[in-house]
């Protein structure tokens, strides 16, 4: 049974009536009490009034992440600050961070979307959750916090690092639930096998996992590593933080929570609708939130939507996992890469640990890319005669799929930097201009 069974299991044309109610009454609210979307949508020549389908969002004005830094901090929030009772952001690392502001409201809706990403993966009142996420401005430990504490779970608030610790506090506590980032679970695998702890003893038993790309290939590799089933969060700042969409016990694709988020997948050049179950650019708009109202937001992640019912009795729409972003894309000889194609790829390796950094570099006019991916131990000690052989090994498989020569070096197990957050896939070495 979901968690909100009203709304998660509500057929379909009836949480279609329900969505356009609600997005006349955000593009009503945001007209009126944002100028960035008053100017926004005179220039397109739409009100609220002339929106008589779902379709007809098209016709609204899209936002990017640019408009948000352009009208920092607040000048996007539609309520006065008295009416603001809490603020988070981005961490600002390619420019002024993205803020987002809540209202008592707004933190209620999130909670809920959070309760039910919870309960859909399994957890219950009877749970004790570690809740690795960073705390702070960041969406991620302060929603799952509040998830988890909707469900009624104990929450061992423990935020990211000091990793030796964590394994400890699992140990001590008796988690019997993982929140972080995918790639720093993978950290918290390879530690405890340093300390000689095995995971697979330990009473946890679920993971959910988010704030980053990961393929299914990882999330194998996770479940292999910690003993676990791994479930995925998503979301976005810009729309509150993480509960946009949720994982069932089917895994096969992300419930979006469509009684606050209407999703669109587009082509990312015309932004034109793209039939049902084609791939293109996720778009979404709020429905519900008051402080911060966004209207058809271009997340730059590349996926499909899938309408059709699914087994856990959910009507919600699935989204499948993000296949690459539009501004993460590298062009490599004419080919389009997006770096959740090589982790899968190399996933598929066992001498090598999944640990990589894509380099790339200028070489004349063009662009060339070099794959550093850590060897397992014991590749790394028989030799440079051994890592030949399974660089040449990757190489292959990259060709095989991808349809062009990368250049693959395998390095000292270690020596990429490890995460505890969000991990840093690519080293751009080429001379700013």
């Amino acid at each position: 049974m979901p968690w909100d069974e009203k709304f998660e299991c509500m057929p379909v044309e009836e949480l279609r009536k329900f969505q356009l109610e609600k997005l006349k009454e955000t593009v009503a609210w945001a007209y009126e009490k944002v100028p960035f979307y008053r100017k926004k949508l005179d220039e397109k020549g739409i009100q609220a009034g002339d929106i008589q389908k779902l379709e007809d969002v098209s016709k609204l004005p899209v936002t990017v992440k640019n408009d948000l830094r352009d009208n920092y901090p607040f000048k996007l929030c539609a309520v006065p600050m008295k009416d603001v009772v809490r603020v988070h952001a981005s961490s600002g690392t390619t420019g002024k961070p993205i803020t987002g502001p809540y209202t008592a409201e707004d933190l209620d809706q999130w909670t809920e979307c959070m309760a039910r990403n919870f309960h859909a993966a399994g957890v219950r009142s009877d749970d004790v959750i570690q809740n690795a996420y960073g705390y702070g401005l960041f969406t991620g430990g302060l929603g799952f916090h509040q998830g988890a504490g909707r469900i009624g779970a104990t929450v061992v608030p423990t935020s990211s690092g000091m990793t030796e610790r964590q394994i400890s506090l699992m140990q001590d506590f008796g988690a019997t639930v993982l929140c972080c980032t995918p790639s720093y679970a993978l950290t918290i695998a390879e530690r405890a096998e340093e300390m000689g702890v095995d995971m697979h003893k330990l009473p946890v038993r679920v993971g959910i996992f988010g704030a980053e790309p990961w393929t299914v290939q990882m999330r194998q590799e996770i479940e292999d590593r910690l003993g676990i089933k791994a479930m995925e969060a998503f979301g976005l700042t810009e729309l509150g933080g993480p509960g946009v969409s949720y994982d069932c016990k089917e895994q096969n694709g992300l419930h979006i929570n469509e009684d606050h988020y209407l999703a669109e997948v587009v082509d990312p050049d015309t932004f034109e609708p793209v039939p049902e179950g084609e791939k293109g650019e996720l778009i979404f708009t709020s429905l519900q939130r008051r402080a911060m109202p966004m209207i058809r937001y271009r997340t730059k992640d590349i996926t499909r939507l899938h309408r059709e019912a699914c087994p856990c009795g959910r009507t919600f729409v699935r989204m499948e996992k993000l296949s690459g972003r539009t501004d993460d894309m590298l062009i490599i000889s004419g080919v389009n890469i997006f770096p959740s194609q090589i982790e899968s790829l190399l996933l598929d390796i066992p001498e090598v640990e999944p640990q990589y950094v894509l380099v790339v570099r200028k070489k004349g006019y063009l662009d060339h890319l070099t794959v550093r991916v850590e060897a397992r131990r014991e590749v790394y000690d028989a030799g440079p005669e051994k890592e030949a052989e399974v660089e040449r090994k990757i190489a292959d498989h990259l060709k095989g799929h991808i349809g062009i020569n990368i250049r693959v070096r395998l390095v000292e197990p270690k020596l990429i930097a490890r995460s505890e957050g969000k991990a840093k896939r690519i080293l751009d070495e080429r001379p700013k201009e």
